[in-house]
């Protein structure tokens, strides 16, 4: 009877011990962007991270947090903001950040890699596209066929720069470039303080826009090293250490359609998941993806 109330508390215990080493990973996967519209994967934002970036740091037995990095950028502002919170965590917890990045790592998409302490990828991974880009189009031909005259009205000369309905203008142009140079600047000043000594090319190739692949970046210092998180983590904590992947729960008919759990109405969410997959393609197919 003893030996069996032993066995049975021997079997508690190890049911309710909890590991003396996790690797959290947390998936930093998609457009970065303020605003769920609809399909989960292509809105990383600080409001849609900040609960799971918490759950990770949170957990028990925690060693190191690895971002598992699939983005080809989007808004700088919402990578900004989530690159900030991430490193403020690690550094109040006292835990080792890493990146690894799958397919794509462009633009914003690089800009949330550097929050790791080491940059990982696969030799076939895109990495950088460190730049700043706008984008749009003009009309005014089309309405001038088509009989349509443009009226509006403004309070301050700069209000309607770049309006798609009237001509382009030089200053409207000097007005973004200026825009675009204060965000560039502030990109260039992450990577370098995350990079450090570790690049190793001229500032005019590395933060021109352009992109390379994995092997390439490793080359110009980009990145620390070719590999994968499971067997990269294990090397460094050794082989018992637990992976544990933070990702929110989604119903199968969700995950099917892309509809975000934020949404109320399933018409709306359909819809709006196929204009967002619309632009998430447009993002990846930039870089050939």
């Amino acid at each position: 009877m003893m030996k069996n109330k032993k066995n049975l508390w021997t079997k508690i215990k190890s049911l309710i011990k909890k590991p003396s080493k996790t690797v959290a990973i947390l998936n930093l996967h998609g457009v970065i962007g303020a605003h769920n519209i609809g399909l989960r994967k292509a809105n990383l934002s600080l409001s849609s991270l900040k609960k799971d970036i918490d759950k990770t740091f949170d957990l028990s037995g925690l060693k190191a947090v690895v971002l598992s990095i699939n983005s080809p950028g989007g808004a700088p502002v919402q990578a900004e903001l989530i690159a900030k919170y991430i490193i403020d965590k690690s550094v109040e917890k006292k835990i080792p950040l890493y990146s690894f990045v799958e397919d794509i790592a462009a633009s914003g998409g690089y800009w949330l890699a550097c929050c790791g302490q080491e940059i990982y990828a696969s030799r076939s991974s895109i990495i950088g596209s460190i730049g700043v880009i706008s984008s749009g189009f003009g009309f005014v031909n089309t309405i001038k066929k088509l009989g349509i005259t443009r009226r509006i009205i403004t309070q301050g000369k700069n209000k309607s720069i770049y309006d798609p309905f009237l001509p382009e203008k030089d200053k409207d142009k000097e007005i973004i470039k200026s825009v675009q140079k204060d965000i560039h600047d502030e990109f260039k000043k992450l990577v370098k303080n995350s990079r450090k000594n570790k690049l190793k090319s001229s500032e005019e190739k590395l933060f021109s826009g352009e992109f390379w692949s994995g092997s390439k970046a490793l080359e110009l210092g980009l990145i620390d090293g070719i590999g994968d998180i499971y067997a990269t983590m294990k090397e460094k904590y050794g082989k018992n250490i637990e992976f544990q992947t933070i990702e929110k729960e989604e119903g199968w008919l969700k995950r099917k359609l892309g509809i975000s759990s934020n949404s109320n109405n399933n018409y709306d969410s359909i819809c709006d998941s196929l204009l967002c997959k619309i632009k998430e393609t447009f993002y990846f197919n930039r870089f050939g993806l």
